[in-house]
């Protein structure tokens, strides 16, 4: 499947990432790879996920598994999605060529990043379908308001999805240059704010994945991110 552009969110207060919050490492890349959304292709091989497999208040949810491996290099983030699905929920008429809105209403996977610990509210959301479709906008979280989005914020992230059918999985591969998420150099031991996310099927059986439970109705809640941590291996 072809590659698309796409961008990002964020949101909310309280420190709970400050404890035991979770930690995905990111293990540095010595140059950067073209996608292929392939768990097995050379670049992921060896590298530990992190487990998205819970409801947003942390009962187990069978048959939802999706692992998420992370990557880094000087120019680059990468994060790859590898989700089984029981029964997916798509838009009838995808439109992957632009940004597309309301893509929360059907399956996909969501990566929340931030790079600020200090005001925690501002992070950015990202999502893509199955489809290829994506959505990617700025946060800020303001108590009391909710979160104000900018969606005309540009992630500049490439992206590439592969559905298998027969062992129904889905892949998406996210590439995101480092301009767009953090204005630091990147270097081994730099921490952001993180958590993951994936919606699949129609309603009422909708699931809701999580990889740090929210405890919250609503995906944004910072407070609840755990943390990605740059790595050398």
């Amino acid at each position: 499947m072809a590659i698309y552009r796409l961008f990002l969110v964020g949101v909310f207060a309280l420190p709970l990432w400050a404890e035991g919050a979770g930690v995905l490492d990111s293990v540095r890349a010595p140059a950067d790879f073209a996608l292929t959304a392939d768990p097995n292709a050379a670049h992921w091989r060896g590298v530990e996920p992190a487990v998205a497999a819970t409801d947003p208040w942390g009962k187990p949810m069978p048959g939802a598994r999706t692992e998420i491996r992370s990557r880094w290099t000087d120019a680059s983030l990468y994060f790859l999605f590898s989700a089984n699905y029981e029964a997916m929920h798509l838009t009838p008429k995808p439109t992957p060529e632009k940004e597309t809105w309301g893509i929360w209403d059907y399956d996909v996977v969501e990566v929340f990043i931030g790079h600020d610990f200090q005001d925690i509210n501002r992070y950015k959301e990202i999502e893509v379908t199955p489809q290829g479709e994506f959505v990617d906008i700025a946060v800020q979280y303001v108590p009391g308001k909710g979160p104000q989005l900018n969606w005309l914020w540009d992630s500049g992230m490439q992206y590439k999805v592969r559905v298998d059918q027969e062992r129904k999985m889905w892949f998406c591969e996210m590439r995101f240059p480092w301009s767009a998420l953090d204005p630091r150099t990147p270097a081994a031991g730099h921490e952001l704010r993180l958590n993951l996310y994936r919606i699949e099927g129609a309603p009422p059986h909708r699931k809701y994945i999580v990889w740090r439970p929210v405890h919250n109705p609503s995906y944004h809640t910072p407070a609840a991110f755990g943390r990605l941590r740059l790595t050398e291996r």
